[in-house]
């Protein structure tokens, strides 16, 4: 019989006997759940259902030892005698921050495959906000908020603080986890209003006055391919004006210029990579990008480019699978993502294109009054 079987009929037993507690897993850990008192640090004072950790493994052993010690547990909170001491310190429930990354990390390599889209995601979004961090403090809910309230309220980095933390705090079964929740703010990527992207003419006369150096090469590759900016230097060009990245976010995937009389003019095959070491995280080499377009305070950022590479698919009629495609993340992300930074102009001229196309479908001729004959029957459409 599998594990879940075998719990299945452990709390089968609990329940027959009227425990009032029962086994869950959680990772490859076994826990017991039940209406509790509160914990020392608790800000509730009464009674509510939470999950005690008992530190066993989920394996037919522990699912029999967790038994047990259910109904060990149910004893003493009927006698009104549990205390929670012996059970904090045996989960590490005094353990620092640092120790808790180090459990929730080998917890999310247990169960996230390692592949270069979730290795990145891991070093750009999780360790991040991990590393600033008090690794030697006690992990409580107060020295996650006290992290939290120092980034920008309704922010996109007071967002990602508040997932990664809730996040940390969910997987220690820390009291009160929800307060971490309640920072997040109303920010979302679908929320805002379109963003003020440069047109093609501008990002055009911008790329043709960096001719000839290898920071134009990078430019014109951006625009033109809507690259992420270290995918630059992760392409094969061998089927020029396509190219493929090689190395991407979202792993391999092939991109088709808009426009390719940019390819061309700008000479994109003869590849002048800036000097810059290529060794480099994915994370890193985008920031550098991302540093050289402020420190040269061109009136765009590098990611605007991306941006304007989605609103040309747009205007281009592109099917949005075929446009997520290229670009390189899900249908979902283009459609609530990237289309909410089109503005109405775009709109406009679209639909200006679309109904001005010569093989459009045309009105239907209103039938005239009183005439309600049908067409004659053809010798091939005649009853039998």
């Amino acid at each position: 019989m599998d594990i879940q079987g075998k719990l299945n009929q452990a709390n089968g037993r609990l329940r027959s006997a009227k425990v009032g507690v029962t086994i869950e897993i959680k990772g490859n850990r076994l826990y017991l759940r039940a209406t509790f008192p509160p914990k020392p640090d608790a800000s509730k004072s009464h009674p509510y259902q939470q999950r005690l950790a008992l530190g066993f493994h989920a394996n037919p052993t522990g699912i029999s030892l967790a038994e047990a010690e259910a109904r060990k547990v149910g004893a003493l909170l009927d006698c009104k005698e549990f205390s929670w001491q012996p059970y904090l310190k045996a989960s590490g429930y005094s353990l620092t921050i640092g120790h808790w990354i180090e459990r929730f990390e080998q917890f999310h390599w247990q169960t996230t495959p390692r592949t270069q889209a979730s290795l990145t995601t891991w070093k750009t979004d999780y360790q991040q906000i991990f590393n600033k961090l008090p690794a030697q403090q006690i992990l409580t809910v107060e020295a996650l908020v006290n992290y939290i309230v120092t980034t920008e309220p309704d922010s996109r980095t007071r967002k990602r603080a508040c997932d990664y933390c809730y996040k940390l705090a969910e997987f220690a079964d820390l009291e009160d986890s929800e307060a971490i929740k309640r920072l997040s703010g109303s920010y979302s990527a679908t929320a805002v209003n379109p963003r003020s992207l440069p047109s093609d003419l501008q990002i055009a006369e911008w790329r043709d006055s960096l001719q000839g150096s290898s920071w134009g090469w990078v430019v014109g590759m951006l625009a033109c391919y809507g690259l992420r900016g270290h995918e630059v230097f992760r392409l094969d060009l061998a089927d020029f004006p396509i190219v493929r990245v090689l190395t991407g976010k979202t792993g391999k995937r092939f991109v088709y210029p808009l426009y390719p009389e940019w390819a061309e003019r700008w000479n994109l095959q003869d590849v002048r990579l800036p000097n810059l070491n290529c060794s480099y995280s994915n994370a890193k080499l985008g920031t550098k990008i991302a540093g050289w377009f402020y420190d040269r305070k061109l009136p765009f950022h590098a990611y605007d480019l991306r941006h304007c590479y989605a609103r040309r698919c747009f205007e281009f009629g592109m099917a949005p699978d075929w446009a997520a495609g290229m670009m390189g993340h899900s249908v979902r992300v283009h459609l609530n993502v990237y289309r909410a930074w089109i503005d109405e102009s775009t709109y406009r001229r679209v639909y200006q294109a679309i109904i001005n196309r010569p093989d459009r479908p045309m009105p239907p001729e209103p039938i005239a009054k009183g005439d309600c004959s049908l067409p004659p029957l053809t010798d091939n459409s005649k009853f039998s």
